[in-house]
């Protein structure tokens, strides 16, 4: 059975959309940091030393208020914003990027996702630890955040921005215009940051929601966010990609002894030197002007040779 999900999972990555493989990546995090808290947490271990162990490996990943630890952890900016611990933390998160992410996808390419999604979370990630090392709420000591909530609600307002008269089906409800939607999303994060419990994570949500509103009025203008992103990847992938190395095209020697024309070239009794391509990208020219006809026999057989390679 495991081997089938596995197979699943890797079909549904290689083939998927972007909004699909983020949703697996952020899945298979969820379930892997899960596992570490487990391993740590199973009967008979020292509680103590294991949540502290656990919380080690997991502030390792998370993005904080502590300059120190995001100096010294820089990648804290990307990994964050795969991280999840609750179940319902990371439900609502994977149903938003979905619902809104095919939109976006839609309507502005597949291609933007990625871009969209990380660089609205590196927003959030960045308002977060702006806002905690400057308001009271993070004056108790270091914080920590993780999730994907910046990334989406950047998705999320450029879905609203993008098509504001768009509708969806809400259950209870009915259909409502998304511009509505998003709206109600971004007031409760507004609201959220007067709320102790979550104050640096509705900081967050609004950075990434500000990025997105952003990321499509660059589009709008002409400046397309995500092609520097995307270029960058694209450089990334080429380093670990093996590079093919060029086969020097092979030297034929050709012997013709019969007059008239060959390649072109009128010849007699003369030995022509030419490269494997070369002879084939004359015939083909050849034919190209006079026809299949025109050529002579040992073009022909050299031809039918040349398509059996």
């Amino acid at each position: 059975m495991l081997t089938s999900i596995l197979d699943d999972v890797k079909r549904q990555f290689s083939s998927g959309s972007m909004v699909t493989r983020l949703i697996i990546i952020n899945v298979i995090a969820f379930v892997i940091i899960n596992l570490v808290h487990l391993a740590f947490n199973l009967p008979g271990n020292d509680g103590s030393s294991g949540s502290t162990m656990y919380t080690d490996i997991l502030h390792f990943f998370c993005m904080s208020s502590d300059a120190w630890h995001v100096l010294t952890h820089p990648w804290v900016l990307i990994t964050s914003i795969f991280l999840h611990e609750g179940f319902t933390h990371i439900l609502f998160n994977m149903l938003f990027l979905y619902w809104f992410g095919r939109i976006v996808s839609d309507l502005i390419g597949n291609h933007r996702i990625l871009p969209l999604y990380i660089l609205g979370g590196i927003a959030g990630g960045i308002v977060y630890f702006i806002t905690a090392y400057l308001l009271p709420y993070g004056a108790g000591g270091p914080t920590y955040a993780l999730g994907a909530s910046a990334g989406v609600m950047a998705i999320v307002v450029a879905s609203g921005v993008l098509a504001p008269e768009y509708q969806m089906n809400l259950l209870l409800i009915g259909p409502v215009k998304l511009k509505y939607i998003v709206a109600v999303l971004v007031f409760l994060d507004l609201i959220g940051t007067s709320v102790n419990t979550n104050t640096g994570g509705a900081f967050a949500h609004l950075g990434g929601a500000a990025f997105g509103y952003f990321f499509v009025l660059q589009l709008r203008a002409g400046n397309d966010m995500s092609l520097p992103f995307n270029n960058f990847i694209d450089w990334i992938t080429g380093l670990f990609k093996p590079t093919k190395k060029k086969e020097k095209p092979r030297k034929v020697k050709a012997v013709f002894k019969n007059k008239g024309k060959i390649f072109g070239n009128a010849v007699t009794d003369k030995k022509v030197d030419l490269s494997h391509q070369e002879q084939i990208d004359s015939i083909l020219e050849k034919i190209k002007k006079t026809g299949y006809d025109s050529l002579t026999d040992e073009e022909k057989e050299f031809l039918f040779r040349a398509s059996k390679k």
